[in-house]
């Protein structure tokens, strides 16, 4: 199955460069929680939904752009998790660092996940607790690395204005710093490149299903502040716990 839902993050990612590369400037509209949301976060979420739906009729998909309520979540096993376009603020500034994300969410972990750079063509795929980057035609299996100092990747649109994450990196010790926008932060860690990414400001659910299976997949351990993994047990609110995602 892992191969089908590359191919449908590949093919969600085509509808949104059409967007992308339009001359027109990117028409941006705002959710009731102020968030933008373009119409190419909408036409990703059309074609992943319904192949999703076509694939495996009997898991039901929870996205960005058509949240079930609650009362229907409540009593689901496993559920997809889909952000059709994660980084939609690095869309919108066109920066290529957005991803389309897509996890399978069973007991409350994420066992399988797809993360697709369209602008890159990278696609980052996690399955049976394995983990494989794919490039210019090249898949390769990958997973964490230690390096000293080791690399910290931080939010592009939250870093500068997160006292929390000052604070913690000036207590840190020795360390370099990048940072990306989407879930590629994730994937950093988990193909080596990074060994920390902090996070202390919101993120939802669907920010993270996909990079958590990946990191997971490749050795990282993905933790909120008090040491407990990141779960996905269907619950009212769709906010994360701030959590870390690093090789140690």
């Amino acid at each position: 199955m892992l191969e089908q839902i590359c191919q449908l993050a590949r093919e969600a990612g085509d509808a949104i460069m059409q967007v992308y590369d339009a001359p027109t400037p990117v028409d941006v509209t705002r959710k009731s929680d102020d968030s933008p949301v373009t119409a190419a976060d909408i036409a990703a979420h059309k074609i992943i939904v319904a192949g999703l739906q076509a694939l495996s009729p009997q898991i039901p998909v929870l996205s960005e752009e058509d949240p079930a309520d609650w009362p229907t979540r409540q009593s689901w096993e496993s559920y997809w998790l889909v952000d059709p376009l994660d980084g939609t603020k690095e869309f919108i500034k066109r920066n290529g660092e957005f991803t389309v994300n897509i996890a399978l969410i069973e007991g409350g972990k994420p066992v399988l996940g797809v993360v697709y750079a369209p602008v890159l063509d990278v696609m980052y795929s996690a399955a049976n607790g394995k983990a494989w980057k794919e490039e210019g035609g090249q898949k390769a299996q990958i997973q964490v690395r230690e390096a000293h100092p080791p690399l910290v990747v931080i939010s592009r649109s939250h870093a500068a204005s997160d006292l929390e994450l000052k604070e913690y990196l000036d207590q840190m010790g020795e360390h370099q710093t990048t940072a990306i926008g989407s879930s590629l932060k994730f994937c950093l860690v988990a193909e080596g490149k990074a060994q920390l990414y902090p996070r202390f400001g919101p993120t939802n659910i669907w920010d993270t299903g996909a990079g958590h299976a990946v990191a997971l997949a490749a050795g990282a351990h993905v933790n909120d502040w008090q040491g407990k993994t990141l779960d996905y047990t269907p619950r009212e609110s769709f906010l994360n716990p701030g959590f870390r995602v690093s090789i140690f």
